[in-house]
């Protein structure tokens, strides 16, 4: 099969989606991997290392990529100047989040493209695999972001998240004890912040308590409750995910407003829409704004930032997927594991993933009768 690895031009995306290591296996397995020039420069991983070092074949133009290429494979959804590339037919595996994407899934269903997301590659467990990474990442990014956001410089609260002995620490709210959640808990925590984790899954919660010996408090978000922690709260975290359909909005702007002047509010649920009420997405080189003396933070490519790491971390959690779609081809590969064909959000230009159609009221299609 012919692998297309295009260079991500999202801004201040510096990850790529197949690293040298994981195209040299490719190539060693038969298939062709065609590689943008550039494509891994944002990891440190030069085009050298793809050309000598796998055997992949550096293009210098995505339109080549695009029209030869049978399997695109990315890390981000593919932007509105790659639209016209895409080709009738064609599978592409990335981060898709069709639901806050609406002109690129009009896109995808015209031209009849199997898009395989990888936020909903789901196992017999419920977990997901290919979220789980980035979201690990996010998670840890967050005490970073907080504690920059926090200073005067910013126009924050001018607190440490830890304070010094008698000064008192910061507290951060995070709603959703998911992995984005229990990594921002942690990372907070371990920064010095007074940490509370809410979640609607008890025995999530529970889990939490547990794993972090009852150093970071939980509580069941009813709406008195959301709206208590959020006012006193120097640090709101939103980590709620509905995988494949829309955020729910959790944070009204009441409650932001109600907010202290200088706290920050980072909603990681962006990529789906965001879970507070009016949220806007921002980016790396602008990360902020300030609405009623808040300031929110919604990059919708948090590890984007960390482009090395991210790259080694999604690579080795797709990798699997990658090889059995090349080696089998893409409907005996959903056949063959279930755990991908819970990924296919569109084929044949039918949404085949339930909770995408729900959320914006579209015809859902069973994939085992578009297959059969």
């Amino acid at each position: 099969m012919i692998i297309g690895v295009p260079k991500e031009i999202k801004p201040d995306e510096n990850r790529v989606s197949l690293p040298p290591d994981k195209v040299e296996i490719l190539v060693s397995d038969g298939h062709k991997v065609l590689v943008e020039s550039g494509a891994g420069q944002g990891s440190r991983f030069s085009d050298d290392t793809y050309l000598y070092g796998a055997g992949a074949t550096i293009v210098s133009d995505p339109a080549e990529i695009y029209g030869t290429a049978e399997l695109i494979v990315k890390v981000k959804e593919p932007q509105p100047n790659e639209f016209d590339l895409i080709q009738e037919g064609q599978t592409i595996f990335t981060y898709l989040h069709l639901a806050a994407e609406l002109d690129l899934l009009d896109c995808i269903l015209k031209k009849n493209v199997t898009g395989i997301a990888y936020e909903t590659v789901e196992d017999d467990k419920g977990r997901l695999g290919l979220l789980h990474p980035m979201s690990e990442i996010a998670g840890r990014l967050v005490s970073q972001v907080s504690a920059r956001l926090l200073t005067n410089i910013e126009s924050g609260v001018g607190k440490l998240l830890s304070g010094v002995p008698g000064s008192g620490n910061c507290s951060a709210f995070i709603i959703g004890g998911g992995t984005v959640g229990l990594n921002a808990a942690t990372a907070l925590m371990g920064a010095g912040a007074d940490v509370t984790v809410a979640d609607i899954n008890l025995d999530r919660i529970r889990e939490i308590d547990t794993l972090t010996n009852g150093h970071v408090k939980t509580i069941y978000p009813t709406p008195a409750a959301l709206a208590e922690k959020v006012q006193r709260s120097e640090v709101v975290v939103g980590a709620v995910l509905v995988p494949g359909a829309k955020a729910p909005k959790i944070v009204s702007r009441d409650m932001v407003k109600d907010m202290m002047p200088g706290g920050v509010i980072i909603d990681v649920a962006i990529d789906q829409g965001g879970c507070v009420e009016d949220i806007r997405p921002t980016s790396h080189q602008n990360p902020t704004y300030i609405q009623d003396d808040v300031i929110h933070y919604a990059v919708t490519n948090m590890p984007g930032v960390v482009g090395h790491t991210a790259s080694i971390s999604l690579s080795n959690a797709t990798l699997p997927y990658v090889r059995s779609i090349a080696n089998n081809g893409v409907h005996k590969a959903i056949t063959l594991d279930n755990s991908l064909a819970k990924g296919i959000n569109t084929i044949g230009g039918q949404i085949t993933y339930p909770a995408l159609a729900e959320s914006l009221s579209m015809t859902f299609s069973n994939l085992k009768d578009l297959l059969s």
